[in-house]
């Protein structure tokens, strides 16, 4: 990979880091604590797998160790536990999460549980470089991440 572009993708990201780091910081809120905390995990999901999809499609250059970054960083995200913020009662205030979620809970820990294990896949293939199996990765985290949206995640950020 020529300089530039290496110069070019490490300011990108130096970038997109720094104005989108407030984001996931914004979603806190002392008086909904589990909203935020699951908010502020699913901003850190998608900025570390939305590259990643962006990068398959080729809507920016393929750079293995970034790949790799964002893989590694994507499942210690998903190591931490998801659940704690969908306790009873979180159901309301802001977000989008349906009240589907804690009608069929454990449903709902499935499905994050196999984006965890798809994501650990996708780790596994970066790590290995074989494009081909990455981006078949990436499409499968993708199909976990549509499982739940479809079933469990409003359209609307309030309802």
């Amino acid at each position: 990979m020529s300089g530039s572009i290496r110069k070019y993708l490490l300011t990108a990201t130096a970038v997109a880091g720094l104005a989108l780091a407030p984001l996931a910081v914004s979603h806190f809120n002392d008086k909904e604590v589990q909203q935020s905390y699951r908010q502020s995990w699913f901003a850190l999901v998608a900025l570390n797998f939305g590259p990643m999809a962006s990068t398959v499609k080729g809507e920016i250059p393929w750079n293995d160790d970034m790949m790799k970054g964002w893989a590694n960083d994507l499942a210690t995200v998903t190591t931490l536990n998801i659940m704690r913020g969908f306790g009873d009662g979180s159901d309301k205030g802001t977000t989008r999460a349906k009240p589907e979620i804690w009608q069929n809970k454990a449903d709902f820990e499935s499905k994050m549980n196999d984006m965890q294990t798809a994501v650990a896949a996708l780790q596994e293939a970066t790590a290995g470089g074989d494009r081909k199996a990455i981006a078949e990765n990436v499409g499968a985290v993708g199909k976990t991440c549509k499982a739940c949206h479809d079933e469990y995640k409003s359209k609307d950020y309030l309802y």
